[in-house]
């Protein structure tokens, strides 16, 4: 059998002869060869895979509320115990690591709002879904990569969805609207509908589904309260929901399901339990400041005028206790954030809690994110399940990154070179080292022999291999 797995002459026995058990043995290696190489036409070698983002859902939100619909997804795939996203944690950078495997110093996607220092405009977050210019930057996401591998997919609200890159959109796209709500829980479910029609009747292969919660409410209301509660058990119930969508639409053999999250969430602090961090207490804006992207959650940049980059550095980097203030060359590696050019000359983000605010304190938020990853309250999630993932598995926790060679393997396809590792989340699927990227692999092929000789059918699924014999007689 060469390499090209094609099938050479066989010949058992004389002519005339009856082929007996002996040659079937013989011949048994030679036809399964064969079969591993030729999958039945028009067949799959890859299940289905719906990537779902529930925005800034903290790792612990299930722990304090009775969400019985995840606690069966524990029971019946996987949990890790909390997933690490990337620095800076904020929603578009953050899923966009997840899409494309990469850090965000590689994508460049470091912020929800797309600017330009030279213009000195800022757009916000929902503007910037459709800014391709912000999206496209030599980085593709997993969309791109799929569809040029014969995949197809869609995006339903997925930030970055709307984009296109090196010429090529996402094959169906929907974008949020400016005033899109983010907590109607009947649209949530018609949504789920709408992409298991997607899956079901349009047969694609790979789609992302955003909702925004429990991220408004955590803003809106702070983490620790009962409205962010009440919104894990609307969030627990969808999940319910999509799980029963899944078995209505036929999809439970056919569809794994990823359920992960962006960032976590940390109530904000404010007076008069602790003095905020107001820049314009420490550097005069008018002097000093050319651009700034601040009031923005936890994390701050500030682009100096000419010569004044020394003078700005100095004056803050021991301004504030719960401050730290870096020069964009200093930022610390292991964030993997500050070596794009977008990042701009000084960088800085405040202790878990401590907002940012340049010349007046503004920011209503009670809850907020952007802080250091390494706080336990900017972890988020990770539950999977479907037939390429094991059942009641709990995960060691580990970075966003590794989701992306992750869904590559699920898909069958290359991925494009990527950040993540493969080997860190293997374990959580069904077969670690001889599973086919989710195959549904069968093979039927029959054995004619001569008369009053057995007729032999052998089907293998998987690494299943099942005989069945039947004695028949031919005239």
């Amino acid at each position: 059998m060469g390499a090209g797995c094609e099938l050479s002459d066989v010949s058992v026995g004389g002519s005339g002869d009856m082929m007996g058990p002996g040659a079937l043995t013989l011949l048994l290696p030679v036809l399964l060869g064969w079969a591993s190489c030729h999958p039945i036409p028009g067949r799959k070698s890859f299940h289905k895979l719906l990537l779902i983002s529930f925005d800034g859902f903290r790792w612990d939100y299930d722990q304090d509320v009775d969400t019985p619909n995840m606690d069966h997804l524990a029971q019946e795939g996987v949990k890790a115990k909390y997933l690490t996203p990337p620095f800076v944690t904020m929603t578009s950078p953050s899923h966009f690591t997840t899409i494309s495997g990469r850090w965000i110093e590689d994508h460049g996607v470091i912020h929800n709002m797309m600017f330009n220092t030279e213009t000195l405009k800022k757009y916000s977050y929902k503007t910037t879904q459709n800014k391709t210019e912000w999206w496209d930057n030599g980085v593709l996401p997993l969309w791109i990569t799929a569809q040029r591998q014969g995949r197809k997919t869609a995006s339903f609200h997925y930030p970055g969805g709307g984009a296109t890159y090196k010429g090529e959109a996402v094959q169906r796209s929907l974008v949020e609207s400016y005033t899109h709500p983010n907590s109607n829980e009947t649209e949530w479910r018609e949504n789920i509908d709408i992409v298991m029609n997607w899956f079901t009747k349009e047969d694609f292969d790979f789609v992302t589904l955003y909702y925004g919660e429990p991220d408004s409410v955590g803003h809106r209301y702070g983490p620790e309260t009962e409205n962010r509660r009440v919104m894990i058990q609307q969030i627990d119930r969808t999940i319910g929901y999509l799980v029963e969508a899944i078995e209505r639409y036929g999809l439970t053999e056919h569809l794994n399901v990823i359920i992960t999250s962006d960032h976590g969430m940390t109530t904000v602090k404010k007076k008069p339990n602790v003095t905020e961090i107001l820049l314009t207490d420490y550097i005069s804006f008018q002097d000093l400041v050319k651009f700034d992207i601040v009031d923005y959650g936890g994390f701050g940049m500030l682009l100096p005028k000419p010569g004044q980059e020394e003078v700005m550095y100095q004056a803050l980097k021991n301004a504030h206790p719960h401050l730290n203030v870096y020069k964009k060359e200093e930022f610390p590696e292991h964030f993997h954030f500050a070596k794009h050019e977008r990042v701009l000359p000084i960088v800085m983000y405040g202790d878990s809690g401590y907002s940012i605010s340049g010349q007046l304190i503004l920011y209503f938020n009670k809850g907020d994110h952007g802080f250091d990853n390494v706080y336990m309250d900017m972890k988020t999630i990770f539950r999977a399940f479907g037939p390429d993932f094991k059942k009641n598995h709990l995960a060691e926790p580990f970075d966003s990154i590794h989701i992306y060679p992750l869904m590559c393997k699920l898909l069958g396809i290359t991925p494009e070179p990527h950040n993540g590792s493969l080997a860190v989340t293997q374990e959580m699927l069904v077969d670690t080292y001889n599973q086919q990227s989710g195959s549904d692999l069968r093979y039927d092929f029959m054995i004619f022999v001569p008369p009053k000789s057995p007729y032999m059918k052998i089907t293998r699924k998987g690494r299943e291999l099942i005989k069945t014999a039947e004695v028949n007689q031919y005239a």
